[in-house]
């Protein structure tokens, strides 16, 4: 009997052995659909880079990027989307290539027409040439408070609306970014749901970086405001001194889901980065701009 059992024991070990390299094999194995592919026949739309040094966070400055769609029209006012650590996002040929998913589900009216703005942190300067600048990402993204959201509506969009027509409407303007970038998008719409009611936030950082863990709490708490959100993490996402990403973002999905959040949570197996994201960015966009009549 006990050989019997000792041959089963290395039989189940083998075959766990086996699964768990399977598993580990096939994590984070995910693909870009056509939708992140440049279609023949849809109108494709432009992309300019700035530079932006501003008031509410001073000395930094930091690049950004505006895309306009070809369907774009001055005379009506278009919904907007900004992207936290733009540079990521804005890329045709990266992990998200958000243009493109943009031009083909305006093209297809799966999304509204929608104008992105890619924003880059801020860097503070390094007073010594040659030497790098100081990021100032961390303390952008990772606070809470509405320092960042401020930057967003008080200087930065009324700029862009000098010389872009943007929508008011709250329902029109979305916000999103990976890592810190997916908390930042959060916390703005957090503090100003009168200006931003869209969020998709990208292995979101809701962990004890500068005391964003507590967003659970205070949704389950508060007042529950007007925001549809979209989360997406990995089971291989990051364990460190900040805490659990994967629990964490598991934390934020059953606090909206207690507090009747319109929200959907996409979990995977990927780790800290934007495969899993980019690879369901255009159904993102479709369920986050879902029934929206301008």
């Amino acid at each position: 009997m006990n050989a019997h059992r000792t041959s089963a024991f290395l039989i189940l070990s083998l075959l766990a052995s086996f699964t768990g390299t399977v598993l580990i094999n096939a994590a984070d194995d995910y693909k870009l659909g056509p939708d992140s592919i440049v279609q023949d026949g849809v109108p494709r739309g432009q992309v300019t880079k700035h530079s932006w040094s501003g008031k509410i966070f001073p000395g930094t400055v930091r690049d950004y990027w505006v895309y306009v769609p070809a369907q774009y029209d001055a005379t009506k006012p278009a919904c907007v989307m900004v992207f936290q650590d733009g540079g990521s996002y804005v890329s045709t040929n990266g992990q998200f290539r958000t243009t493109v998913v943009f031009d083909n589900l305006i093209h297809r009216k799966e999304m509204p027409v929608t104008l992105g703005i890619f924003i880059n942190p801020g860097e503070v300067p390094s007073a010594q040439p040659g030497q790098k600048g100081r990021s100032n990402r961390s303390f952008e993204y990772d606070s809470l408070g509405d320092q960042y959201a401020r930057f967003l509506i008080e200087e930065f969009l009324p700029e862009i609306s000098k010389q872009y027509s943007l929508t008011k409407d709250p329902n029109g303007r979305a916000i999103g970014g990976i890592s810190s970038g997916g908390i930042c998008a959060w916390t703005v719409a957090w503090e100003r749901p009168n200006e931003f009611r869209k969020v998709l936030s990208h292995v979101g950082s809701f962990t004890n970086i500068r005391g964003g863990h507590v967003y659970p709490a205070l949704i389950r708490k508060g007042a529950k405001q007007p925001i549809r959100v979209f989360l997406q993490d990995g089971a291989g996402d990051l364990d460190n001194l900040h805490g659990n990403w994967p629990l964490s973002n598991q934390e934020m999905a059953a606090s909206l889901k207690f507090a009747k959040y319109d929200y959907k949570f996409e979990f995977g197996d990927g780790g800290h980065n934007g495969k899993h994201g980019g690879a369901i960015l255009p159904d993102s966009l479709r369920w986050l701009w879902r029934d929206y009549a301008p």
